[in-house]
């Protein structure tokens, strides 16, 4: 993604998060029992800011709750549900629960009654509607693991952030990095460990490792508003050995963003968020393509 498309993205984005930015008095949660809860609240702002904080978190277990969201008799509820959904699902997700809340944001896109929910359904569904029908990772009936008929396993590594900022940006890499990922190869292994080289030889698996850093985030401020810039580099390896063969290093981007704690962060988890998104799309999908037999 080039700087000039970045900033109109995020001029887009930059609305939809000033009208989250109203909702004020309410703590985040950590759990996503506590958030799902709050989708209850009588409260439109309450059930607004758990919608968000949902979607940030990046728990696949919020999937369910946020689709029942998209009833919510609010439109900015239903909006950020949608958009949250198609943050969160991913070919990890079992296929009962994916193929429900792909179905439920094609039905908001196409029926719900307000434009704005369905431009956010319609994107999110867009996003995901080719994991749909993906099946789950098992162990078939001659003991092989069933990885949806993929031939590619991809480890994800465990990602830094050493911009010294108050809130970790490694949630947002991994989240995107495993989205991207999970829509060309295996991302998780049966049984939840990691294969050995064995294991992936038998399977006729192909193993690649992925990792990355947020090296610095630098924000300009002007008065009311920001400039927030993010430096990221990535790398891909093969697996189990991890000899690294491909980067995509110190990759900078900018987003605009309003002055305050609050919008900077925002724009910051944004900013990396739209980097590693370009940097699967244009280096290490097409590395690992090349690679892989």
């Amino acid at each position: 993604m080039d700087l000039v498309m970045l900033r109109r993205v995020s001029r887009r984005m930059i609305v939809v998060m000033g009208i989250l930015l109203l909702v004020t008095g309410v703590a985040l949660a950590d759990k996503v029992d506590d958030l799902a809860k709050r989708l209850r609240d009588p409260d439109n702002k309450v059930r607004l800011s758990a919608a968000l904080n949902l979607g940030k978190l990046g728990d696949k277990r919020a999937i369910l709750p946020l689709v029942g969201a998209l009833k919510d008799s609010d439109k900015t509820v239903r909006g950020v549900a949608a958009a949250a959904l198609g943050k969160l699902i991913d070919g990890s997700v079992d296929a009962k629960t994916r193929k429900s809340a792909i179905d439920a944001l094609e039905q908001t896109a196409a029926k719900d009654d307000d434009a704005f929910v369905r431009g956010q359904a319609q994107k999110a569904f867009e996003s995901v509607k080719s994991l749909r029908d993906l099946s789950g990772g098992s162990v078939s009936s001659g003991g092989a693991p069933d990885l949806g008929g993929k031939h590619v396993y991809v480890e994800m590594g465990p990602f830094s952030d050493a911009s010294g900022g108050t809130t970790s940006l490694v949630p947002v890499m991994r989240r995107v990095a495993e989205k991207q990922l999970g829509r060309e190869f295996a991302v998780k292994w049966p049984g939840g460990k990691s294969p050995s080289r064995g294991e992936l030889s038998k399977a006729g698996v192909s193993g690649f490792y992925v990792d990355g850093t947020v090296n610095k985030i630098e924000v300009k401020k002007s008065g009311k508003n920001a400039t927030v810039k993010c430096y990221v580099s990535m790398l891909v390896a093969t697996f189990p050995e991890k000899s690294t063969f491909a980067f995509a290093n110190n990759k900078k981007a900018e987003v605009d963003s309003g002055s305050s704690d609050k919008e900077i962060a925002e724009a910051a988890s944004f900013c990396v968020e739209a980097q590693v998104e370009a940097m699967m799309k244009n280096d290490l999908i097409p590395a690992i393509k090349q690679k892989a037999p």
